[in-house]
């Protein structure tokens, strides 16, 4: 199957694009944030179609990797329910000083399709689809960071 790439320029289009990653994804979500600031993933809408990539098999995987998880356990409880709710499925881990200098984020689906913000600040992104040589060169740099961080649980209420 040929790629089939799509420039983004606005806001409105890359959280569309995060969506439509995440509907094509049928066995790995890897996404790459620097905080998920902004990004939709505590919609309710966000929520459900993660929620139905990981209803689609018990072995799908949700991995995310944050330099920092303070707005994920403050702001966006929808999520941390939905790692709490499959925390057989999905990781959460944070960068170490090695890899907080990684300003571009990006999310890998099924290592055949991708969403790559070329820098966090701007929304300036590249959605590529049926593109697995591609999705390979990011799915190495998620490793290369993957390796560079530690697990990170979601928010807990801990009491007796």
């Amino acid at each position: 199957m040929t790629p089939d790439h799509h420039k983004i320029e606005a806001l409105s289009d890359y959280d569309q694009a995060v969506d439509e990653i995440i509907r094509q994804a049928t066995r790995s979500l890897k996404i790459f944030d620097i905080n998920l600031r902004g990004a939709g993933y505590n919609s309710p809408a966000r929520i459900e179609l993660l929620q139905n990539f990981l209803h689609l098999n018990r072995a799908n995987r949700l991995t995310l990797i944050l330099h920092d998880t303070s707005y994920l356990q403050r702001e966006c409880p929808r999520l941390i329910g939905l790692l709490r709710l499959f925390s057989h499925s999905c990781s959460v881990y944070q960068t170490t000083e090695e890899a907080k200098s990684v300003s571009d984020p990006f999310i890998v689906a099924d290592d055949t399709h991708y969403l790559h913000r070329f820098h966090h600040d701007y929304p300036r992104a590249l959605l590529a689809l049926n593109d697995p040589e591609g999705a390979l060169d990011i799915a190495r740099r998620f490793n290369e960071i993957l390796n560079a961080s530690e697990p990170s649980a979601p928010a807990t209420t801990l009491g007796l």
